[in-house]
């Protein structure tokens, strides 16, 4: 029997694999995407027996009753343990804690504090009596207690490894037994059969393998510390985040404080949560009240400056949106969208042309959602419209008003979800009135106590309101 081939090649996009490299991956039809890798099997696959009697290993599995598909009434199932990491913020995100076993991807730009949440995790978590590694392939010991320094006061059985060898971390991981382990980050880990260098494809794919493996067999939860591209996407191949459990990914900006985990995939919790903080010199601090916190600083009496509501997960979080309106100085007027789609607010500048009567086709519009945030939720169309309208007629809107709706292309204001939710917000923040869609009135038997609703049909109804 000829022996294997020590190498494959693979598809980085959809994982399809052949015995030698071509252009075109037959699977997703995508080009060049396939790459080399390790051949971990030799001879005969696994399930080649041909029944209970069969020589192979899997023929005496299936003797032994261990391989026996079962149906859903036999599989039994034990209470899914959570454990708290110490922040609300963080723990929302995951869905209620951490699950032992599970595997976490954490990306996000460089400096953006990856490694500085994740250090105060394992504080936490060692503080509450949990053992705990961190292991880093990019800052030595020195570094990293200098940084633990700034954080504060550390505690518990939390240990330490500067570490990019596999071989190695897995014998340190399997000898020390901890409850969980951070790896930051992924992409400077490397296994010496995979036979390329670290940071590439394949020794990305390898090297997550083998912590998925670790994660599942000792019951330990891994945290992976992911670079991302200069798209914002996770670095490495795309099925690394199909191999992982959970992937988060930490956004913001350097000249803004304030930072959001954004959960993209979560398979023991929701994918909608988000979790807000501020990044201090002490680390980063959780920020309880997101919608408060965005909408400090608001000017008042400002013409184009309207809030709005919008939904993250099950959270309500009040944003302020920005308008300015000028004429323009050439032939062709400049539109501009930052925070939002810029395709959307080209489509509700015809909206409000067609049918609401305002001529804006020579005139510069610029839109913003005011600290950096990004939301991309159909909510936020009616808040766009009146604060472009505003800007147009230089005519302030009230400062105590709140508005949420979605801008269909006939004009009309169509209904969103979770209204009670948004009103509710907008009430505990002091504010007296809330613009929502019609058909969203008949949700709320009796007005809310200190706010009134009012309720428009199309846009020019909301834009004649002041």
């Amino acid at each position: 029997m000829a022996k294997a081939k020590a190498t494959i090649f693979f598809c980085k996009e959809c994982g399809h694999e052949s015995a030698k490299w071509m252009g075109q991956c037959p699977g997703c039809h995508e080009w060049n995407t396939f790459v080399e890798a390790p051949n971990q099997t030799s001879g005969k696959r696994p399930g080649a027996g041909r029944g209970p009697g069969g020589s192979t290993a899997a023929g005496r599995f299936l003797a032994a009753g261990e391989l026996r598909p079962k149906k859903l009434s036999e599989i039994e199932t034990s209470g899914e343990k959570r454990t708290s990491t110490g922040m609300e913020e963080l723990d929302r995100v995951l869905g209620g804690g951490l699950v032992s076993g599970s595997l976490v991807l954490v990306g996000g730009d460089p400096g953006i504090g990856k490694s500085t949440l994740l250090l105060q995790v394992c504080r936490n978590l060692a503080g509450d009596g949990h053992r705990v590694i961190y292991i880093s392939g990019e800052e030595s010991l020195s570094q990293i207690k200098l940084r633990a320094d700034r954080l504060g006061e550390f505690s518990g059985d939390l240990f330490f490894l500067c570490e990019t060898s596999l071989e190695l971390i897995s014998e340190v991981i399997v000898w020390e037994k901890p409850e969980a382990v951070v790896i930051d980050s992924i992409q400077t880990m490397y296994r010496e059969d995979a036979g390329s260098a670290p940071g590439s494809v394949g020794q990305v794919r390898e090297s997550t393998q083998t912590l998925l493996r670790l994660a599942k067999e000792n019951n330990i939860t891994i945290f992976l510390v992911g670079h991302v591209t200069k798209e914002g996407t996770m670095a490495g191949p795309r099925m690394l985040e199909h191999m992982v459990d959970t992937v988060l990914y930490f956004e913001g900006e350097r000249n803004v404080p304030y930072r959001i985990l954004r959960g993209v995939k979560n398979r023991f919790g929701s994918t909608n949560e988000i979790g807000v903080f501020e990044m201090q010199g002490s680390g980063l601090s959780e920020v309880a009240n997101p919608s408060e916190y965005m909408l400090s600083g608001k000017p008042e009496g400002a013409s184009g400056s309207v809030t709005v509501c919008t939904m993250e997960g099950t959270r309500p979080v009040l944003l302020e949106i920005q308008a300015l309106v000028c004429r323009t100085n050439f032939g062709m007027p400049r539109r501009t969208a930052a925070g939002t789609d810029y395709n959307r607010v080209n489509l509700l500048l015809a909206v409000m042309e067609k049918r609401a009567g305002l001529h804006l086709s020579d005139c510069d519009v610029y839109v913003n959602i005011a600290g950096g945030i990004r939301v991309n939720e159909p909510s936020l169309d009616l808040g766009i419209v009146m604060a472009l309208a505003s800007s147009h007629r230089d005519a302030p809107v009230d400062d105590r008003m709140m508005v949420f709706g979605e801008v269909g292309l006939s004009g009309e204001v169509r209904a969103v979800n979770m209204a009670e939710k948004r009103v509710q917000e907008a009430a505990k923040l002091g504010y007296t009135t809330c613009v929502l869609p019609q058909v969203c009135l008949s949700r709320f038997p009796s007005p809310p106590r200190g706010i009134r609703l009012v309720g428009v049909r199309n846009v020019k109804e909301a834009i004649d309101l002041w």
